[in-house]
């Protein structure tokens, strides 16, 4: 599947920020499910943006600004090919071995009760590890309500989440993040872009993914309930939303922001 991105973000200050830094996860790499065509990063000041990667391998640029900004436009336009590997991610760089990924963080500890629905999956499915993923998927997709990504501006963590049943993308594959790792499987965090044909998204995508010995990294998407197809475009990595989020930065001398995002995915 050829796949189309138009991602636009834009951040008001008020009043008008002395100094801006921002970091940004926003461009995918190639790996045997997915090959990046184009992609091209626009802002609307005069900025270098510096490419580097990050400890995860992601592809970062920074850039700053010195000098008062009311505000600030970053534009992304790219192609992606993508194809179906019913959810298996082969071919992207690895920095680490699978062990790092049971590393819990504040966002994907898992508590008692996350725990304990853990188990019961692992009980039922006998110790299949694949079997026991997909269980996983499904009994939060069925228990869990997806929220709109704009109803939640602040990351939850898991523990949270799963007690009031409901979240977001990003918070549902916190959860799935944290039982797995509950059950020694290694997993993490990943953000992302989802084709929805003629519908304007005001976030990027998240979903998880889970190793398992020798298949290796597998996608799962607990607010779908699926595994990824050849309709998302898998750009980041990290231990949680922090570690892979598009973007993250600061603006210095007070006042307020407003952030504005559209996103629209096409094939």
């Amino acid at each position: 599947m050829r796949l189309r991105v138009a991602h636009s973000i834009v951040r008001h200050f008020d009043p008008p920020a002395p100094a801006v830094t921002q970091l940004l996860r926003l461009t995918p790499r190639n790996h045997e499910g997915q090959h990046v065509i184009g992609w091209r990063i626009d802002v609307s000041i005069d900025a270098r943006l510096n490419a580097h990667q990050d400890a995860f391998g992601n592809i970062t640029h920074f850039l700053s600004a010195a000098e008062p900004l009311e505000t600030l436009r970053i534009s992304v336009v790219g192609e992606v090919e993508t194809h179906n590997g019913d959810g298996v991610v082969r071919g992207t760089v690895e920095r680490f071995s699978p062990s790092l990924f049971l590393r819990d963080t504040l966002l994907t500890q898992a508590d008692q009760r996350i725990g304990d629905f853990a188990r019961d999956i692992r009980e039922a499915k006998k110790g299949d590890v694949l079997a026991e993923l997909h269980s996983l998927l499904d009994r939060l997709h069925q228990e869990m309500e997806g929220e709109d990504e704009t109803s939640q501006t602040e990351a939850a963590t898991a523990a949270e989440v799963f007690q009031r049943k409901r979240g977001v993308a990003r918070d549902l594959a916190h959860i799935f993040v944290g039982a797995a790792r509950s059950l020694s499987i290694p997993a993490r965090f990943v953000a992302g872009y989802l084709c929805i044909d003629g519908v304007e998204q005001r976030s990027g995508h998240a979903w998880a993914e889970a190793y398992v010995p020798k298949l290796g990294w597998i996608g799962f998407d607990p607010v779908k309930g699926v595994c990824p197809t050849e309709a998302y475009i898998r750009v980041a990595v990290g231990l949680d939303a922090l570690g892979a989020i598009p973007i993250r930065g600061a603006h210095y001398g007070g006042g307020t922001e407003k952030l504005a995002v559209a996103i629209e995915v096409n094939q």
